[in-house]
Parts: structure tokens; sequence; C-alpha cells
């Protein structure tokens, strides 16, 4: 069983940033698609972005703000997140090959 690990959330400012980590128990990125997501209680899960080889996708809602990278020696892929803003407050999760991390805060206030 794949394990997901995201770490890197925490409290920011308004136009700030932060480094979103997806760490995984096995070598699963260079076969798989990986995704980020996120959630605000009471609301749906919302799709933020998929990277899969070169290609990286993201929601409207943050393109150009967000950038995706990875280091496939550490299993591991960064979501990359500028100009933060409170609506992008949310728990932020990781998910590839059908496995789901745990999540990890973003909370974006002044």
């Amino acid at each position: 069983q794949v394990q997901l690990v995201e770490s890197g959330g925490g409290l920011v400012q308004p136009g700030g940033s932060l480094t979103l980590s997806c760490i995984a128990s096995e070598n699963i990125f260079k076969t798989f698609s990986m995704a980020w997501y996120r959630q605000v209680p009471g609301h749906e899960r919302e799709w933020v972005a998929t990277t899969q080889n070169s290609v990286n996708l993201f929601a409207d809602s943050v393109e150009g703000r967000f950038t995706i990278s990875r280091d496939d020696a550490k299993n591991t892929i960064y979501l990359q997140m500028n100009s933060l803003q409170p609506e992008d407050t949310a728990l932020y999760f990781c998910a590839s090959k059908g496995f789901w991390g745990q999540g990890t805060q973003v909370t974006v206030s002044s």
C-alpha cells in the first residue's frame, strides 16, 4: 500500500508564498499521475493541479500563481504557491494511484 505524506502547510499573510511537499513511500510518480486537491470544511474537494511526466495542469483559480516541481530521487513532488490569497485557505491533499495523503493545512490570513 502506497503512503503519501503532505507537508509544508502553515499560516501565511496574503501575497505570501508556501511550498507544499508530497512524499510517496514508493517510486510511483514516474508511472502514475499525481494530483493536488484542496478542501474547505463544508465544501466539496476542489482539484488544484495534476502532474504527469513533464505535463502540469492547473485549475483556473491557481493558474499563474502555483507551479509544480519534482525530485524523483526523493519520490517527492512540490507545489509552489505564490501570491496566496485568503480564498486559498484549505486543507491540501495529494493523491496518486488511488491513494491519498492526510493533508496539510494552508491558512492565508493577515
